[in-house]
């Protein structure tokens, strides 16, 4: 028979009690999601990938101090945006670096529009830049990877009204920065009356 398959929270127990392996275990199960909300949060590879170092190596040390309140992904996730944050108020303190257009997700070149695309994400990242970084954070976890405004509230330390209004400024931001994306064909694909006298 085979041995049952550890749970994170097995893992957690096994770590604080000595075991060399079960931390390497936990980030191997993560490492892909925490990547993914490190990199959308600090907006940069090479400062996203510092930050989860640095969140990585907090979670080692703290191990031990955690408690099963709550699941082991929403203390992992909180240890990493709380990382992220602390990245961005350093970097809010050095003079900030062009940010690479092209190559940033290693996204292989598609046909067609893939300049347009590549145009607007580019326009997206630095949307979300110029929000202020209490709100950028609710807006990745919430409208970004999906988190509901209650995990968020765990996940960032906040109250749940917080989350709601910090989303609700930041989104009102962003749709006066992105509203042109919303439709940019609109004039191109809708008939207008003398258009539709001419096929006619």
């Amino acid at each position: 028979m085979t041995a049952a398959i550890p749970t994170d929270a097995d893992l957690i127990q096994a770590h604080a009690a000595g075991d060399p392996h079960a931390f390497s275990e936990l980030v191997r199960r993560h490492r892909d999601r925490m990547w993914a909300v490190a990199l959308r949060t600090v907006r940069d590879p090479e400062e996203a990938a510092d930050a989860l170092q640095d969140a990585f190596i907090s979670a080692f040390r703290a191990a031990g101090n955690f408690r099963a309140e709550s699941q082991v992904t929403t203390w992992l996730h909180r240890i990493v945006v709380n990382a992220c944050l602390d990245r961005i108020r350093r970097r809010q303190a050095r003079p900030t670096v062009p940010m690479p257009e092209s190559g940033e997700f290693n996204e292989p070149a598609a046909p067609g529009d893939s300049m347009s695309e590549r145009e607007t994400k580019l326009i997206i990242k630095e949307a979300l830049d110029t929000l202020p970084e209490d709100q950028r954070a609710p807006i990745v976890l919430v409208d970004v990877e999906g988190y509901s405004v209650a995990d968020t509230a765990k996940l960032l330390g906040i109250a749940e009204g917080t989350v709601k209004s910090r989303c609700a400024r930041g989104r009102a931001k962003l749709a006066k920065v992105l509203g042109h994306l919303r439709n940019p064909n609109a004039d191109a694909n809708v008939p207008t009356h003398e258009s539709k006298r001419e096929g006619r």
